[in-house]
């Protein structure tokens, strides 16, 4: 699901770190405010977890992959701006050490993966856990997957509209929205069903050993 480096135009990309920037900043006083030092230990297992999971890529027709992402269980832990964090440091860790995404790409996977997929996946098991837990838990993996998609998938499909030459042809990614969106969403529906259980396995899990959702 990352975006690797050459596939976004500096006319994303460089607002998008802008953004980024901001939220990250954000994220950085709300964690000062109000982040307890002894869930340090859990957040970094459960970012190792992150880390693990989106470094196992399942390979897609086209020549793109899609991966699991472990994202629903710290987003509803420690809520969203914790994950946000901790994802981004993930994905800045993967970029660096294993080419898997991109410096350029990394706001936009950051948004993406680590604000929109953890805000997601908090604000839906908040609506349902009254309801049916199991169902709460499941829906929010299943979003934690595909909210981002949708996001990267238009991106990617806009690129030829941003960036092309004057004869049309595209200067980065060459498809647009009529490829990248069935082409990313629907694996991802499929994948999604897949993180569903295993947030599910997971958060039961952790659910044993005292860590409490936030």
């Amino acid at each position: 699901m990352h975006i690797p480096d050459g596939f976004i135009a500096p006319q994303m990309y460089v607002p998008a770190y802008g953004l980024a920037g901001a939220m990250w900043a954000l994220a950085a006083r709300r964690l000062r405010e109000s982040f307890d030092e002894d869930s340090i230990p859990k957040l970094a297992v459960l970012s190792a977890f992150c880390f693990a999971a989106m470094m196992l890529m399942i390979p897609l027709p086209g020549g793109s992959s899609a991966h699991a992402s472990g994202l629903a269980v710290p987003a509803i832990v420690f809520g969203p701006w914790t994950a946000f964090v901790a994802v981004s440091l993930v994905l800045a860790m993967q970029a660096l050490l294993f080419g898997n995404g991109g410096i350029t790409t990394l706001p936009v996977n950051a948004l993406a993966l680590g604000l929109a997929g953890a805000t997601v996946a908090w604000a839906s098991y908040r609506a349902l856990r009254n309801v049916n837990e199991n169902a709460a838990l499941f829906a929010a993996g299943w979003l934690s997957v595909n909210c981002p998609a949708l996001i990267l998938a238009i991106a990617l499909g806009l690129q030829p509209a941003i960036a092309s030459t004057a004869d049309g042809k595209p200067l980065f990614f060459p498809f647009g929205l009529s490829v990248t969106l069935p082409a990313i969403m629907i694996p991802h529906a499929l994948v999604g069903i897949g993180e569903g259980v295993l947030t599910i396995l997971i958060y039961r899990a952790i659910e044993k050993r005292g860590w409490t959702a936030s």
